[in-house]
């Protein structure tokens, strides 16, 4: 009998259904200032009601309309640049978490095809920028490793299997569980909004734990305290394979080409879809591992892979499948 390698597992004490045949969402959340949440615990339910309706009105949020983020000076390129230029090997203080796992470029990794088309956010401290974090992951072997997470709740982060288990590294005591993760939502350069906490437990699947599978390669991070209720945190989604080749998909975090913890943007249309992988031709680079690739439904962000991997013409995430979106929805619960 083969193992469902979708079997979720953990650092902490803890039949395949690939394709998807309709859509099911959790939704997203935006952040309420600290101010108000104390107010409202002390209101009577209508007046929560209202305040709450205010307070939302007030957070700042970057506009969205369409399915592209509304970045200053961000023009999403179009197909006659999809295959030009070379990939430079990005470089950076810290190397990207894949490396520890496949090895420096050019083994997998997120590249960066033609002219560079992404766009360095700003304002980080507003949502959807508040809800990325950059990661600074520490191996079993005390080696230093950089990657992305996004909040899909108030204490758990998506991101990369690789970003949480080190696999097949051939390094003595490097493999497995990483020792720690340093969090820093809406980091820009030395400047952390909401500053930081460091993460000792994960999740992932025996699909990667296992046996390093590319297709499995997705976990989750639970912090110790629920910062996701300050940063907001992005919705997650099924779509079928049609809905999905006729959006745009948008990538932020934390690439190390860039000066260090500086998260950048962009967007493009998504190329093909398997069961288990997205492919576009957004521009990445090293770093950027396991952040959310997502799409804009009325104004609210979905993610809808997690980014991973790289290649000569087009760069991959991990789908959210009906099993990932399982185990997703109860690693944030």
């Amino acid at each position: 009998m083969t193992q469902n390698q979708h079997t979720a597992v953990s650092n902490q004490p803890q039949g395949e259904s690939s394709l998807v045949q309709a859509a099911m969402f959790s939704p997203p959340h935006r952040p309420v200032p600290p101010t108000q949440t104390a107010l409202l615990r002390g209101a009577a339910p209508q007046q929560q009601k209202q305040q709450q309706q205010t307070a939302l009105s007030e957070i700042p949020v970057q506009e969205i309309h369409g399915e592209t983020e509304d970045v200053e000076g961000y023009d999403q390129p179009g197909p006659e640049s999809l295959l030009s230029g070379e990939w430079t090997a990005p470089s950076g203080l810290l190397p990207d978490v894949g490396q520890a796992s496949f090895g420096p470029p050019p083994s997998p990794a997120e590249t960066v095809h033609g002219p560079d088309d992404r766009v360095q956010i700003q304002n980080t401290a507003i949502y959807p920028w508040s809800a990325h974090a950059s990661l600074l992951i520490t191996a079993n072997d005390y080696s230093t490793w950089i990657g992305t997470g996004w909040f899909i709740g108030p204490h758990t982060l998506a991101t990369a299997g690789h970003c949480v288990y080190i696999k097949n590294s051939g390094v003595p005591g490097r493999d497995g569980w990483v020792r720690s993760i340093q969090v820093m939502p809406g980091r820009n350069g030395a400047l952390l909004p909401f500053g930081f906490v460091t993460s000792l437990a994960y999740h992932s699947v025996t699909g990667w734990t296992d046996t390093g599978d590319e297709n499995y390669d997705y976990g989750a991070i639970n912090t110790p305290i629920n910062m996701g209720n300050t940063t907001g945190w992005l919705g997650i989604g099924t779509w079928p394979d049609d809905d999905l080749l006729a959006t745009a998909g948008n990538i932020a975090g934390y690439p190390g080409d860039k000066p260090a913890g500086t998260q950048w943007y962009a967007s493009r249309q998504i190329s093909s879809v398997t069961p288990f992988k997205v492919y576009y031709d957004i521009d990445t680079a090293g770093g950027q591992s396991g952040t959310a690739v997502y799409r804009a439904i009325g104004g609210d962000r979905y993610g809808f892979a997690v980014h991973a991997y790289g290649g000569t013409t087009v760069n991959s995430g991990t789908r959210i499948n009906r099993a990932v979106y399982d185990n997703l929805v109860s690693w944030s619960a």
